[in-house]
């Protein structure tokens, strides 16, 4: 057997790429940071229309684990993993498919959500099932380290459209899809960074000769690209119902957050007093990397998931 991805999919993946570069810079992800809802306002309504937020609901994990991951290398400020999975658990799932509407979940505990700001509908789970908000009050929580992904507390009653192991089942597709958005900000923030290194100089030579930059970035390289096979094993066994999907994403997203968080470390250091410059762009994904690494369980969550299952 041979495991790759099809030549579909990865023209699937250069056109949302394409799509992204040219609607979601960084001066739009810088302008997500202070607008009203965090989010970029046109983006939304061009994913539907080019068919992404359908695909995202309509095709295997397998088939679109690439279209996350170049959401994370593109910061893109919009609920793409929360409304993915919380929409198949609708009642009515077609006008959200088509980005008529918003959906959000609150399922990383406490009733707390992403987005939920400009949220039409949001779906809350636990281990006693998952329920659908159509009426609901929203608290937003200051002083998240990511502007533009405005967190809230939610509460309301709903209508219960699932078991616990219907919300164990969206929490791994969360967990999934946020790994994947980690790959591709850690190499967002590598590519960045050796850019910079590159064109520095010091002593008369670009500070990326230097052997211990080189070797701080070839450390970030390896952990990326031990991480990158992880995801698009455990994309794979979701879209095969594969009876150990559930460990193979907690491998993932544990692999992935350590992976991006190790790049960030990496691109903060070699950029030096240049990193910590907020007009610099190199923060947006760093912070979006940091509040990734801690959504849908953290490493050590992840990993305490892979140790019970080999003891």
């Amino acid at each position: 057997m041979r495991f790759a991805f099809t030549d579909e999919q990865l023209a699937f993946r250069d056109a949302v790429r394409e799509l992204f570069a040219r609607e979601c810079p960084p001066s739009t992800v810088r302008d997500a940071w202070t607008n009203d809802t965090g989010r970029t306002g046109t983006l939304w309504s061009r994913l539907a229309e080019m068919g992404v937020l359908g695909a995202l609901l309509e095709l295997r994990d397998v088939d679109v684990v690439l279209v996350l991951e170049e959401s994370g290398s593109a910061a893109v400020p919009e609920p793409l993993v929360e409304h993915s999975l919380a929409v198949p658990l609708l009642p009515d799932p077609a006008r959200a498919a088509a980005g008529d509407i918003t959906v959000v979940t609150a399922f990383e505990g406490q009733g707390v959500a992403a987005y939920a700001q400009s949220a039409d509908i949001v779906v809350t789970g636990g281990a006693d099932g998952v329920f659908v908000l159509d009426d609901f009050d929203v608290t937003p929580i200051l002083g998240a380290v990511d502007g533009s992904r405005r967190l809230a507390q939610v509460s309301g009653s709903g209508t219960r459209v699932g078991d616990g192991d219907a919300f164990r089942a969206a929490f791994d597709r969360g967990a999934l899809g946020t790994a994947a958005q980690l790959v591709g900000l850690g190499r967002r923030m590598l590519d960045m960074t050796v850019a910079y290194v590159s064109e520095r100089r010091q002593f008369g030579a670009p500070v990326g000769s230097f052997q211990a930059v080189k070797h701080r970035l070839a450390d970030a390289r390896i952990a990326l690209e031990f991480a990158r096979p992880l995801v698009y094993r455990a994309a794979w066994s979701m879209s095969e119902a594969d009876a150990e999907s559930s460990l193979h994403v907690s491998m993932a997203k544990a692999a992935a957050g350590d992976a991006a968080l190790l790049a960030a470390r990496a691109a903060l250091q070699c950029h030096g007093a240049m990193g910590y410059s907020f007009e610099y762009d190199l923060h947006l994904f760093m912070k979006r990397a940091w509040a990734l690494a801690a959504a849908w369980g953290d490493a050590a969550v992840h990993r305490a998931h892979v140790g019970r299952a080999i003891l």
